[in-house]
């Protein structure tokens, strides 16, 4: 008997790969009544869901069974329901996903995504409580984490994701991608630090999430994949449909190394799910550069183009995009190729690491690390309600200051002095429609224009640092640049010598009136 065993393992091992059965990619979804993941007894499958490979929909039939096309190196996800939750895994991440890897990958320095046996992949989901399904849905939205260290992950966990924690009240988390700066071994940590925050949570991954020593764009992302989940996927909400998609092309060896645009398979992906999407919700398309940025590294416009076409019919389309470490809104027309009824929004939203944790470091030792644009750095919120209505607002890290206006004013004036000076509001969520005013001594509201110069914040401390003999952080703070959201008001000087309170308001569209207070002083002097 042990040698007719001996001799049939011999046998199955002389076999060629080739001739093995082929892996599993099919599977079942079942209603996961207890949570645990496991499918158990009682447990029925859930017809009419949807699986993909990141190229092709499968739909499941009256039993919860799905069948796919194997294709070795992909990643295997549910498009999670409207009206439904998914089990966590053990790292907190929603288990929804597999990597399939039956052959060795490429050897690559973080990883990449591990060897597995070809079984079939299952996927329990479990209905929302009512509450869930009904009302406004809460999202928070990070864009560029970008830790370098271990030391970097402390600043975002204290920065960002412990004021936040038991406090936020959001029912999903997105993050645009630079989830680390080029070190994919801190993927466990970070990820332990968001889950903190006991929501479910979709990435989207970034230039610095590369496997830099990967071949070509197509094994580019396998530890990210491995970590993270797939780079391109969709998730269903009551209110609202996410998307969210690589959108950084790889090309190791040649300059750039990266540009803006989406793959051929990823438009498949497109081609095959939208037409599925309601279009009563809220769609949301989630990737990292911004789909406006022109130049090299910029987003390709033939890819622009080719995706506008395809969202052109959606009559609530929300754009969301990080990267720039600034923070703007972009409506999009027939200049960029958008030919729907309405302008097409992008918000790119501001970074969490604002100036790559750069600046002068607080009393407690976290860097003030304000952004180019003089946005300070933090997260986002959306806020969807029904009819594909929305409303964004951004918060600076650990709530320092919600008014979303940041003020600028000479401290001291000459009385009398010609009027030269100003008062600067950088309105973090404004744009070119928003409306901003100050007065002087609770008098009468004047507007402030919109002005396309750097913040004078931020010119202060790149002064400061200019002049100083040793350096105030590990970073400097980043060089100024012009903001889209900086308002200026003139000043008098013809008012009684002593202080004069300055307050500024903002209309924001989603938040309504916001406002600022500072003050000047007059003084009198001589020739």
């Amino acid at each position: 008997m042990r040698a007719s065993l001996i001799a049939l393992v011999l046998a199955l091992l002389a076999v060629p790969a080739h001739a093995l059965p082929p892996p599993c990619s099919g599977g079942q979804v079942y209603e996961d009544r207890n949570g645990n993941a496991t499918r158990d007894a009682g447990e029925p499958g859930l017809p009419g869901i949807k699986v993909s490979n990141g190229i092709d929909i499968a739909v499941t039939d009256a039993q919860g069974e799905y069948s796919l096309d194997y294709v070795d190196g992909r990643t295997l996800f549910i498009i999670k329901p409207a009206g439904y939750d998914l089990a966590a895994r053990p790292d907190g991440l929603p288990a929804r996903w597999r990597n399939l890897q039956y052959h060795a990958g490429p050897a690559l320095k973080h990883g990449g995504i591990p060897q597995r046996q070809p079984d079939c992949t299952h996927f329990g989901l479990r209905p929302q409580a009512a509450a869930a399904t009904k009302g406004e849905l809460d999202v928070l939205l990070f864009a560029d984490s970008q830790t370098s260290s271990v030391k970097d992950v402390d600043y975002y966990w204290r920065d960002i994701v412990q004021p936040l924690v038991g406090k936020h009240g959001a029912a999903l988390g997105l993050t645009l991608g630079d989830v680390t700066n080029d070190d994919l071994s801190l993927y466990p940590e970070i990820l332990r630090t968001t889950m903190s925050l006991q929501v479910p949570w979709l990435f989207i991954p970034g230039n610095h999430d590369l496997d830099f020593d990967a071949a070509g764009d197509e094994d580019s992302l396998r530890t990210f994949r491995h970590h993270l989940g797939p780079d391109t996927f969709a998730w269903e909400e009551e209110a609202a449909t996410f998307i969210g998609l690589d959108d950084v092309i790889y090309q190791p060896g040649q300059t750039p190394s990266y540009f803006g645009g989406l793959r051929e398979d990823q438009f498949a992906f497109l081609q095959a799910y939208l037409p599925t999407v309601r279009k009563d919700r809220l769609l949301v398309i989630g990737v990292h550069i911004p789909v406006y940025e022109p130049g090299a590294r910029g987003f390709r416009s033939a890819d622009r183009e080719r995706l506008f076409a395809m969202l052109e019919d959606f009559p609530h389309v929300l754009l969301l995009s990080g990267h720039t470490h600034t923070q703007r809104h972009w409506y999009h027309d027939a200049s960029t190729g958008w030919h729907g009824l309405q302008p097409l929004h992008e918000y790119n939203v501001g970074a969490a690491c604002g100036a790559y944790w750069s600046g002068v470091k607080d009393a407690e030792g976290i860097p003030d690390t304000t952004m180019a644009d003089g946005t300070p750095n933090g997260y986002a919120r959306l806020r969807v309600r029904a009819g594909g209505e929305y409303a964004l607002s951004w918060h600076p890290a650990r709530g320092t200051d919600d008014s979303g206006i940041g003020l600028h004013v000479p401290r001291v004036l000459r009385k009398g002095a010609y009027p030269a000076w100003g008062v600067f509001a950088n309105v973090y969520m404004g744009d070119a429609e928003t409306r901003v005013e100050y007065r002087i001594d609770g008098g009468e509201w004047k507007p402030m224009k919109r002005v396309e110069r750097p913040d004078p914040r931020l010119l202060v401390e790149n002064m400061r640092d200019d002049a100083a003999d040793a350096l105030r952080g590990y970073d400097r703070s980043p060089e100024a640049e012009a903001s889209p959201h900086l308002w200026r008001g003139a000043l008098p000087t013809d008012l009684p010598e002593g202080e004069h309170a300055v307050e500024v308001r903002a209309f924001d569209r989603w938040r309504g009136e916001r406002s600022a207070r500072t003050s000047y002083r007059l003084q009198l002097a001589e020739p």
